[in-house]
């Protein structure tokens, strides 16, 4: 079995692959109008967090699989279902999804400073394998799949992002041609004489569209979170906190059903800065995805009741 750091480097070797040879960001999800829709869960509705969400989509997109709901072989036999043979074209190996959870290890130490016996507990990173509910069969599988429907920007409910914005009681203001988070600072810091720990984006006609607005909303009600979730942009880098705020957005927007259109030439002033940093440091998309997970997490309990995210098993 692969030891912790061999696990971080495969994982990011599959991502820095699917940036780099497929041209896609992991993290953003194709948007659909179904129940369908959503967070990648699993059969019982828990969303998937940290790294696993962009492990999903690398896989869904490597191998055409349209549903965000996912379950281990007995998960989905529980419910009567089976998973399919490997296609001859896949690869031995490659059809299940191995995803990552942390499991508790206690152990017991002995002081050296004292003589007495002390209880000390860590995560050890293990992997388990599950399969999209386009790769099971059986009566039923319908349910875990989205229904084909053709949606435009003049269908699109945005009443749930609306929602969100209005929830998280963030001051917004419209004006101006750029979008950002103006941390706290001593009065008067500000241009119109403001402390700051609000959010400016421009007025929202001016967006190619209101799926764009709602996202870089999101974007930005993220680096709105840092100062209350105890992310230190300072001690992580500004590259980093770009790409938890990335993250972020693509996985509320996905929640709240808004339309994630931007491609790679958008983010190109930080993809060289995100790819070096996976290369160099296979913590690096962990670090990010985690956060970003929190987040998200924090933003949309502010509308919802969430179920325990997934991150310790299947």
């Amino acid at each position: 079995m692969p030891n912790q750091m061999d696990l971080r480097k495969q994982i990011t070797a599959k991502i820095v692959d699917a940036i780099e040879s497929k041209h896609l960001l992991p993290w953003r999800r194709p948007w659909t109008s179904s129940k369908s829709s959503g967070r990648h869960c699993n059969v019982k509705g828990r969303a998937y967090t940290g790294i696993n969400p962009l492990m999903c989509e690398v896989h869904a997109m490597t191998h055409d699989l349209g549903s965000n709901v996912w379950g281990t072989f007995a998960q989905w036999r529980a419910l009567g279902l089976s998973v399919k043979s490997r296609p001859p074209h896949v690869q031995p190996g490659e059809w299940g999804l191995n995803l990552v959870f942390y499991k508790p290890i206690k152990t017991t130490n002995i002081d050296p400073a004292t003589g007495e016996q002390v209880e000390d507990e860590f995560f050890l990173m293990r992997t388990f394998t599950v399969f999209n509910a386009f790769q099971v069969e059986g009566e039923g599988v319908e349910q875990f799949r989205p229904v084909p429907q053709v949606v435009t920007e003049f269908s699109t409910d945005y009443g749930p992002a609306k929602e969100l914005l209005q929830a998280t009681g963030a001051r917004i203001e419209h004006w101006g041609e750029e979008a950002f988070y103006r941390r706290p600072l001593p009065e008067n810091t500000w241009p119109n004489h403001t402390s700051g720990d609000d959010i400016v984006l421009p007025p929202k006609n001016s967006f190619a569209s209101t799926g764009r607005y709602y996202e870089t909303a999101f974007h930005e009600l993220a680096h709105y979170s840092e100062v209350r979730l105890g992310w230190d942009h300072r001690q992580h880098g500004y590259a980093m906190g770009e790409l938890v705020a990335e993250i972020s957005a693509s996985l509320l927007s996905a929640e709240v059903g808004v339309p994630q259109g931007e491609s790679l030439e958008n983010h190109a002033a930080y993809l060289k800065t995100w790819l070096n940093g996976m290369k160099v440091d296979s913590s690096f998309i962990f670090k990010a995805s985690t956060q970003a997970s929190k987040v998200t997490d924090y933003l949309l309990s502010f509308v919802r009741q969430e179920e325990p995210a997934e991150t310790m098993a299947a």
